[in-house]
């Protein structure tokens, strides 16, 4: 061991005396070179780090340099009345930055704060539309979709059509999913309008346990709410006016309790509905769910179902048909008919108001069914003939909304009168019916 220990001592110290040069023997050991700048500039050298941090520098100047040039070619500049989303004394003089950050203050000022002011381009909101293949839905999604917006149709098909959607099948930002509301659905969207119900007396009262007219306004409104309440959207109710039952309270107010008989045939519409207004405020008292409830009126126009039941509907095809117009009773109960497009303008600007609701939207010109009767003769066929039957149970006497409410908070009234609507439905019509016969020819 110690000859050993002598040996590797003499090997070193023979080493040690070797001079470093270029006749120097191989080594596997590679002698490093006496370092001339510092370690780090050396490293950057060494690694071309310093390329990339002069094209950044480069890079970062130049962007500094040209920003005034391409602030003034922007469509924002702050000193250009058409651009600006401020009053002009409020945009003179300020950077994009201070336009901006002036929003809130501006806001404020004008006690008008959680709304956009005019001249700022609205967001494209995500909506989904339940019952949006229905008679209204499918308008309102015409609608939503013209002025830009993503929709999604929820429709189960039990009254709704396709005929009604397929000139938007190729658009881009229309979807349309075939689903039950009773069942729950995650989606990701900013609005829910809740229209999904069937509405006609033939579909609510054939058979109220299997066509689930009331569960789709109690588990179908509790899933759509549900789901506002999970992904922070704000929901509308479309509610009816039959809430107000057969009204004690002519014409009727929003805070008309009504007169509705729990145990009727019509109970399950009409409660179902009630049950689905106190749901939404429920959830809206007790989560803190932005809501909107909306009370229909009578509503009509083009896309009606043919044989749905409704009077509007009803007279319409019994006309262009050439068969009797049949009145239930006396003829002398009243009704307000409102266009399909006014009810769509109304649904809109109560979903784009602060106000919760609920609010009638419907058109005060009120007919008793004598008086609509001669208006669809006089539309379609002068020498058609009325036909009486016994009425039918829980018929409202009167129905004609107060709008008041709805006038002064949303600023929205009805424009289309029954005389001006009625020749736009009845040509949707005769069209269908032409083509349903030309069907039922080819069989």
């Amino acid at each position: 061991m110690k000859q050993l220990h002598k040996q590797a001592t003499a090997n070193h110290r023979r080493d040690e005396e070797i001079p470093i040069g270029p006749a120097s023997p191989y080594s596997p050991k590679t002698f490093k070179q006496h370092r001339s700048l510092p370690r780090s500039i050396n490293y950057l050298f060494k690694e071309q780090r310093l390329l990339f941090i002069l094209i950044g520098i480069l890079i970062g100047s130049t962007f500094f340099i040209l920003q005034p040039t391409l602030s003034r070619l922007g469509p924002s500049e702050p000193n250009s009345s058409s651009s600006s989303p401020l009053p002009r004394s409020y945009s003179a003089g300020l950077t994009n930055h201070d336009q901006v950050s002036t929003f809130a203050q501006y806001a404020r000022n004008q006690g008008k704060v959680g709304r956009v002011p005019a001249g700022i381009p609205k967001k494209r909101s995500r909506i989904v539309v339940t019952g949006g293949a229905g008679f209204v839905g499918s308008h309102l999604v015409d609608k939503l979709l013209d002025r830009g917006d993503d929709v999604i149709v929820i429709d189960n098909f039990f009254t709704g059509r396709k005929e009604n959607l397929v000139h938007r099948f190729g658009n881009p930002r229309f979807e349309l999913i075939r689903h039950d509301v009773v069942e729950p659905i995650l989606l990701e969207v900013d609005q829910i309008y809740h229209l999904a119900c069937p509405a006609s007396p033939v579909h609510y009262k054939y058979n109220p346990v299997l066509d689930c007219d009331y569960k789709t306004n109690v588990m179908g409104t509790l899933n759509m709410l549900g789901l506002a309440k999970r992904i922070g959207a704000r929901f509308l109710l479309t509610s009816t006016s039959e809430v107000y039952g057969d009204p004690l309270e002519h014409p009727q107010k929003e805070t008309y309790w009504g007169n509705v008989n729990p145990i009727g045939e019509r109970s399950c519409y009409d409660e179902g509905k009630r049950t689905a207004e106190t749901l939404t405020m429920d959830y809206h008292r007790g989560a803190g769910v932005e809501v909107r409830i909306a009370r229909i009126f009578n509503t009509y126009g083009p896309r009606m179902c043919l044989d749905d039941g409704r009077v509007v509907s009803n007279f319409v095809a019994q006309a262009i048909r050439k068969q009797p117009l049949t009145v239930y009773g006396d003829g002398k109960q009243t009704r307000s008919f409102q266009y399909v497009s006014d009810l769509v303008d109304g649904l809109v600007a109560l979903m784009e108001n602060e106000h919760v609701g609920p609010f009638n939207l419907g058109n005060p010109g009120e007919f008793t069914m004598l008086e609509l009767a001669e208006v669809v003769k006089e539309t379609i066929d002068a020498s058609a003939t009325i036909e009486y039957r016994p009425n039918t149970a829980d018929d409202p006497h009167k129905r004609k909304p107060d709008i008041s409410k709805a006038k002064e908070l949303l600023n929205w009234e009805p424009k289309i009168s029954l005389r001006e609507g009625l020749p736009l439905m009845v040509s949707d019509f005769q069209n269908r019916i032409l083509n349903e016969d030309e069907g039922k020819g080819l069989k």
